[in-house]
């Protein structure tokens, strides 16, 4: 309770003394505020780009703790899957193959599925390019081979879906809507674009035609929405259900680009042994069968905690700037208030409630500008929020980071700390004759 009373006696002194001096505290808040507000912006900069990487990696990997497995893109495994997974919220089935939207018997814009920005293409269909030292062109085709005419087509990835894939990868909507799985399947396929096949949809006018391996017609598609995938190459995804109504159950057979992807809940263990035991049956070995947990945020932390460290090493330089400012200016306070101490000293106050005294005025002091650093890093990511909003969607709903908050109270309690740390003890030591000399 004594102690308690000691605190509380230095806290009142100590900040009498700062309403006394306001002007030396203001210095010093001056000289330790960018220090402060180095450590706060290199946390909430560390936050943010952590949370920048981890919403592009949930993007194209998926979200952590999603099970996921690759299998053979094989007939048997595709239907297997679909029969499965059908409507379920808690696993989802991607079936990947090369379509075609446009006219048909001619060679698409962008052969192999390139992306728009980029010369020549790749993949299936690519005649490949040639580069040298005057630059690249394409490579002539076999000979006897039948080269296709140019012409209004786009070709893409086309991912088939046996439900909302959102849950697992957290797709932007661009504009439009997405895949509804809830209502009847329609004849014309619905189709949704990525912002790579949304770009070429828009430089490019070609008939509403659809072609892919297996296909017993060209169905109409229907473009209803773009998302952002954070994939480079064009790619549309389609429901399972409207592209099986073009499909004859024995197709299917064909190469299905990556292979076929399954992503589940993480508590959706009996949904994957009654898959795996399906798969299993249709003759897949169950060695091929592996299903692994993502973890995107454990892959990038070992790399962010390096450039944080980094970083904050370049703060504490900044910071120990500030640190010798208060130290000078806690050093000619107390100078200045050698009489007033020792009469301190002569009326009982003990050499610990001095010293607690100055410490107490320099740790408000630092927490005081933590306070200011603070609200002027929250704002500042509060207006980059709303400047780059449109380049990098995941600030919109950026919060401030707590933990900076915390980094940065830390810092200024810590910088009051050893700026006061010396005049304190100066303090402690004032001998009670001063006042007899004064």
């Amino acid at each position: 309770m004594r102690l308690s009373g000691r605190f509380r006696s230095a806290l009142i002194i100590g900040v009498q003394g700062i309403r006394a001096r306001k002007m030396r505290t203001f210095l010093s808040m001056v000289s330790l505020f960018l220090g402060v507000l180095a450590v706060v912006v290199v946390q909430a900069g560390a936050e943010t780009l952590e949370q920048a990487r981890l919403a592009d990696l949930e993007l194209q990997v998926g979200k952590d703790g999603t099970r996921q497995a690759y299998l053979p893109g094989s007939g048997n495994s595709v239907q297997v899957s679909n029969d499965t997974l059908l409507g379920r919220t808690d696993g989802v089935a991607i079936a990947t193959r090369q379509a075609i939207v446009g006219e048909p018997g001619v060679a698409p814009l962008n052969p192999g599925g390139a992306p728009f920005d980029q010369p020549g293409g790749y993949g299936p269909g690519s005649g490949g390019m040639y580069c040298d030292q005057y630059g690249c062109r394409p490579m002539p085709p076999p000979d006897g081979t039948e080269v296709p005419v140019p012409g209004q087509a786009i070709e893409l990835s086309l991912s088939s879906l046996t439900g909302d894939i959102r849950r697992f990868k957290p797709f932007r909507r661009v504009s439009g809507e997405w895949l509804d799985f809830t209502s009847a399947p329609s004849l014309a396929p619905r189709l949704v674009l990525n912002l790579a096949a949304a770009k070429g949809f828009n430089q490019h006018q070609v008939p509403a035609r659809l072609r892919f391996d297996g296909a017993t017609a060209n169905p109409t598609p229907q473009i209803i929405g773009v998302v952002d995938d954070g994939i480079p190459h064009p790619t549309a995804y389609s429901r399972a259900d409207e592209l099986a109504n073009w499909t004859p159950p024995a197709a299917g057979t064909g190469d299905y680009g990556p292979g076929l992807q399954v992503m589940m809940a993480p508590a959706a263990g009996e949904l994957e042994r009654l898959l795996v035991l399906r798969l299993v049956a249709t003759g897949i070995p169950e060695g091929e069968i592996r299903f692994e947990t993502i973890q995107a945020r454990k892959d990038i932390a070992r790399d962010l905690a390096l450039i944080r460290w980094i970083f904050l090493g370049m703060a504490s330089l900044v910071l120990l700037i500030g640190v010798a400012g208060i130290l000078n200016v806690g050093l000619a306070t107390v100078g200045e208030r050698v009489e007033e101490f020792a009469l301190r000293r002569a009326v009982g106050t003990s050499r610990m409630l001095l010293a607690g005294i100055v410490l107490a005025e320099t740790l408000l002091t630092g927490l005081l500008t933590a306070a200011a650093a603070i609200a002027v890093s929250a704002l500042g990511l509060s207006a980059a929020g709303s400047l780059f909003a449109g380049q990098a969607p995941f600030l919109v709903d950026m919060v401030f980071p707590w933990r900076a908050g915390v980094a940065g109270v830390i810092a200024g309690l810590v910088a009051g700390l050893l700026g006061g740390l010396i005049p304190a003890i100066r303090a402690a030591r004032i001998p009670i004759a001063t006042v007899m000399r004064a």
